[in-house]
């Protein structure tokens, strides 16, 4: 948690030393199992150690150093979870983002600076995702866990009529949550093989392998098919440069008939909340460095979205997940 400094305890740059230092031993505290240890109430540096099977020495320093950062507490029973920890990181809770996130800033981020000098990504996110498969698995329980939490706003706020496409919806929650929702909906959603796997389970445990279709593939270059009354692109145009996007939003148009909708979510450029901003910033940086996009703003999309041929579009800020907006637009 962040020690609020003053403005007399050292340079800004001091403050982020700290900041960086206390994320970094949260990230070991999370991998090496401090805080579930912890889960059943407080333990002796010895017996601590002695369950993560780790040194001792180590480990004490490890728990002063979480105590510093409020994350831990010492007491004659040894070191305990605040609340605060024994809510988001002991037993799962939130401790799956940052295991995720840890990694990403700690171990994609070494080219940062190459990715900044030449202006190309130093990585390909992806690559290196299906190199550590445990953080893709991460990675898609995200995306998944995203989906499930707004999945109910978002099916409000879609239009739909009988024919829905979703482009990179690997997950296929969203696809689940309209189907059922509208009964004379199909719905086709198009991914890579990976990504489908996840969903491919979730759309035959919901009943309708009849109306949702997957087809595995890169949306780039596969045919997306014509007459769709919908078109999802959820999390899509932040992962890729601008010029990609016009192209990818050209061959929906195409996919699209005269009035129908194309439906983007994407996080907010600039959000009145500090955090979500903050976050978004960050997560543009992240997107530049593996992927070559980053956090588009609405006036750049909406230049897209009218090349492309729709209207412009109706931005629908989300109560379920602050700092993210559904942008609808129809084709003309």
């Amino acid at each position: 948690m962040p020690l609020h400094l003053g403005p007399d305890d050292g340079p800004p740059s001091f403050h982020d030393l700290l900041a960086t230092a206390g994320y970094r031993a949260v990230a070991a505290g999370l991998r090496l199992g401090v805080f579930d240890a912890l889960a059943d109430g407080p333990r002796p540096v010895g017996s601590l150690a002695s369950a993560l099977g780790a040194d001792p020495r180590g480990t004490g320093l490890l728990a002063e150093a979480l105590v510093s950062f409020g994350y831990l507490t010492r007491g004659p029973d040894g070191y305990a979870n605040t609340d605060e920890t024994a809510k988001w990181l002991a037993g799962g809770g939130y401790s799956e983002v940052d295991k995720f996130w840890s990694v990403v800033l700690f171990e994609s981020w070494e080219g940062l600076e190459e990715s900044v000098r030449t202006g190309k990504p130093a990585i390909d996110f992806y690559a290196w995702l299906a190199e550590r498969p445990e953080v893709l698995r991460r990675f898609q329980g995200m995306l998944s866990g995203h989906a499930d939490a707004i999945a109910p706003e978002v099916a409000s706020i879609v239009p739909v009529g009988s024919t829905l496409l979703d482009v990179g919806g690997g997950h296929a929650k969203h696809a689940i949550r309209l189907c059922a929702t509208h009964p004379s909906l199909r719905a086709t959603v198009v991914d890579l093989p990976d990504a489908l796997a996840v969903g491919a389970g979730a759309v035959t445990d919901a009943g309708l392998s009849q109306r949702i279709t997957l087809r595995a593939g890169d949306y780039d270059t596969l045919d997306l098919g014509a007459d769709y009354d919908t078109v999802l692109l959820f999390n899509v145009v932040h992962g890729r440069p601008a010029a990609a996007n016009e192209e990818l939003l050209a061959r929906v148009a195409s996919a699209l008939r005269p009035g129908g909708a194309v439906v983007l979510l994407e996080h907010d450029e600039h959000s009145p909340d500090r955090a979500s901003d903050a976050f978004a910033r960050v997560f543009s940086l992240n997107l530049f460095h593996g992927q070559g996009g980053q956090v588009y703003g609405t006036a750049e999309i909406t230049a897209w979205l009218t090349a492309a041929g729709f209207g412009a579009p109706v931005r629908h800020p989300l109560t379920t997940s602050p700092g993210q907006s559904l942008l609808v637009a129809r084709k003309s």
